[in-house]
């Protein structure tokens, strides 16, 4: 198996989580807190926190996402770029879509000692939608066993996110939001074309 910026991303990841699953200092230091980048300056947190996970569960889905869409995405965008620019261009949109996940909920917490949170759920969805981009009409599996078209997947992750970012609770739905949504935006950036080949798949791609 190559090594790929996929797998380099999963086990950075899985190295700093287990890290600071035993190292509460690390934990600390590296979990977004709006709180203390607001009042130290201290963004990084935006970078770090993507690469810290609550759990091993917390971990091994997000992980698992990667893995499934990250692959695809990665592999697609070096035929479409080249070795190198695919490769960085993937980065670029996993490390920004993460970044510019915590940027909303920093806005709405800043001045909150009580929020914080940890996980890759904005930058894997980034790239999830980056995948919708492509294969709009693709099967997803919701839970392993419901299949779904990716387009329709999409939607109900959108609403369903934006819907529970306005209830109290410890996961950082926002953050999912943004996520989607950078990644979907970012991808278009990079290679406009791809947006008239989603409209084209959305119409003539259905598959009923």
């Amino acid at each position: 198996m190559s090594i790929t910026v996929t797998l380099v991303i999963i086990a950075i990841t899985g190295l700093v989580s287990w890290q600071a699953f035993n190292n509460r200092d690390l934990f600390l230091k590296f979990m977004h807190y709006p709180y203390e980048e607001q009042r130290d300056k201290e963004y990084y947190r935006w970078v770090t926190s993507m690469f810290l996970h609550g759990s091993w569960i917390h971990l091994g889905v997000n992980m698992f996402v990667l893995w499934s869409f990250g692959t695809f995405i990665e592999g697609t965008f070096v035929n479409i770029f080249g070795d190198v620019m695919g490769r960085v261009n993937f980065l670029a949109l996993y490390l920004f879509s993460g970044i510019f996940a915590d940027i909303p909920t920093y806005l709405k917490h800043k001045n909150n000692q009580s929020f914080s949170s940890v996980g890759a759920s904005g930058a894997t969805s980034g790239i999830m939608f980056a995948f919708v981009l492509l294969r709009p009409w693709d099967m997803i599996y919701f839970f392993g066993v419901i299949p779904i078209p990716a387009i329709l997947a999409a939607v109900l992750y959108l609403f369903y996110s934006s819907y529970s970012a306005k209830k109290e609770s410890r996961i950082d739905h926002e953050a999912h939001f943004w996520g989607a949504v950078f990644g979907f935006v970012f991808t278009i950036a990079i290679k406009p074309e791809l947006f008239s080949g989603f409209l084209n798949e959305i119409v003539n791609g259905m598959p009923f």
